[in-house]
């Protein structure tokens, strides 16, 4: 009797054990994974302290953030322009391919990361940058408060609110959350403590000209240093938000159960970063943390990793099936640890910019090179944006004097055709090697792997490309494009033959 009843007992035991998936496993092993994507907002990735950032302690939070995860050393947002890098991000698929070639929607139908998730029983919230952050005018999020709600999109406590509400419905819910905060830090207007935007908070910290670390592609002259000083507090204010998100993300239980992954959706803007394609203009500075599977203060500085690999990332991560054939590609397994092959090359490209001007450019990188292909740039095309400030004004006046900064502003404003650099020597792009005969057959090399992507994607200025070196064709290929340019045109200030190299 005594040894039937243990038998009996020990089957009963057994039958507990396979029921504890289902009645007892703890809430954080059966609940979905949640996902928190943060943007920064034209974040200048060399900033943070720990992408080797010149000023001391100007990103306190996010440094320490980044050593509870890993940091990617050679990520890239696809097109440094707000609108279509966050359009790249939702979408997963390149902008030609999207349809979200500049300040426009996705095309109809496209599937995107807002509603996949909400399909699959999330809840889809966002802070700031809503418009642009929307990839289709079929896309509706469940909690959405945009920039006149958050204190023109630079109130850190308004932001810690707002997530705490978030975090409460999505409790009172019972369901997961894909939640995309953006700050609109540090986008102009730069931070003057004098001339505070309405609304928006004083950073915990002020900068001077004299602690300005100039970008090693600006001229270091006073004009620059001013203005960098208020981008400097705009940043540290982007950091006091990105803390208070994290503090509202901890307080609410989530965090353990939580990707959160951090970026900037562009380069700097000013001159020769944004809405361009140098390494500086699309480099971003990408912090992922995942717990019980991202080991604390990791770091891959060998892979390139790009905006489009988000969705999928996404995805993967979080069990859900991919709606269609995405052009990014998922990097849990880098996040693992483990190797993934294909990341020895970043594509990224701009079409349209503010204004409607279509500028297009084409860039390959890899580790050591980058060839930029600007299909635009005609000798009488003359290029601008809103990010000139302060900056271009004190280029302006140091170029009537000092023929290397006259030859910047030329170059800014004209471009040339074609553009190598040796990014390993010269990360800042100051030195066009196009030209250069040592460097053929690495040119070669990347303009054949340039081609290569753009047959393989449908990019329609692959006419214009393969045709390069006959102008009228390349020009029939930006008319079908794009329709008749609508920048204003102006003659060179100096022969084109001259501008081979600044």
């Amino acid at each position: 009797m005594t040894h039937r009843i243990w038998k009996a007992t020990c089957v009963v035991a057994v039958c507990l054990v396979m029921s504890l998936p289902l009645n007892s496993r703890s809430a954080e092993e059966t609940q979905p994974l949640n996902i928190l994507l943060f943007t920064a907002d034209d974040l200048h990735a060399e900033s943070l302290g720990v992408f080797r950032g010149g000023v001391k302690d100007l990103t306190p939070n996010l440094d320490r953030f980044a050593r509870q995860g890993m940091l990617f050393d050679r990520a890239h947002v696809n097109a440094a322009i707000c609108v279509p890098s966050r359009a790249v991000i939702a979408t997963g698929l390149y902008s030609h391919r999207s349809g979200a070639m500049g300040f426009m929607k996705a095309n109809a139908g496209t599937p995107e990361v807002v509603t996949t998730f909400q399909a699959s029983g999330y809840l889809a919230g966002i802070l700031g940058k809503v418009d642009h952050s929307t990839p289709t005018t079929a896309t509706k999020w469940d909690y959405s408060f945009d920039q006149k709600d958050l204190g023109n999109g630079r109130n850190p406590e308004i932001y810690y609110q707002r997530c705490r509400t978030f975090f409460e419905q999505c409790k009172a819910d019972n369901k997961p959350f894909y939640f995309m905060v953006n700050s609109h830090d540090p986008h102009r207007p730069y931070c003057n403590p004098k001339k505070l935007t309405a609304g928006a908070a004083m950073p915990s910290r002020v900068y001077e000209p004299s602690e300005v670390d100039v970008p090693g592609f600006l001229p270091d002259l006073p004009g620059v240093r001013n203005e960098l000083a208020q981008y400097l507090n705009s940043t540290r204010r982007l950091d006091d938000t990105f803390g208070r998100v994290m503090d509202a993300l901890d307080e609410s239980g989530f965090a353990s159960n939580t990707i959160v992954v951090f970026l900037s959706d562009n380069g700097i803007a000013v001159p020769f970063a944004k809405c361009n394609a140098w390494f500086h203009s699309t480099r971003t500075p990408l912090l992922v943390r995942w717990p019980g599977v991202v080991g604390p203060g990791t770091a891959n500085r060998t892979d390139f990793v790009s905006g489009i690999d988000l969705f999928p990332t996404f995805l993967d991560a979080a069990g859900v099936a991919a709606p269609v054939e995405l052009d990014g590609q998922s990097i849990v397994p880098l996040l693992k640890g483990l190797p993934q092959s294909g990341r020895e090359f970043v594509f990224t490209q701009i079409d349209g910019k503010a204004g409607g001007d279509n500028v297009p450019m084409r860039c390959v990188q890899n580790a050591k090179y980058g060839y930029i292909y600007n299909p635009f740039s005609n000798g009488e095309h003359v290029y601008r944006n809103n990010n000139e400030g302060l900056t271009m004004a004190a280029m302006n006046q140091a170029a009537k004097h000092d023929p290397e900064i006259a030859a910047r502003v030329q170059l800014f404003r004209y471009r040339v055709p074609e553009e190598f650099y040796d990014l390993k020597d010269d990360p800042d792009c100051l030195h066009n090697l196009i030209y250069s005969p040592e460097h053929r057959d690495a040119i070669v090399g990347l303009q054949a792997k340039l081609q290569g992507w753009m047959t393989a994607t449908g990019d329609p200025m692959l006419a214009a490309f393969v045709n390069r070196d006959d102008r009228r064709l390349v020009e029939q290929t930006l008319l079908a494009t794009y329709g008749p340019p609508k920048q204003p045109r102006a003659k060179p200030q100096r022969e084109k033959k001259n501008q081979k190299s600044p």
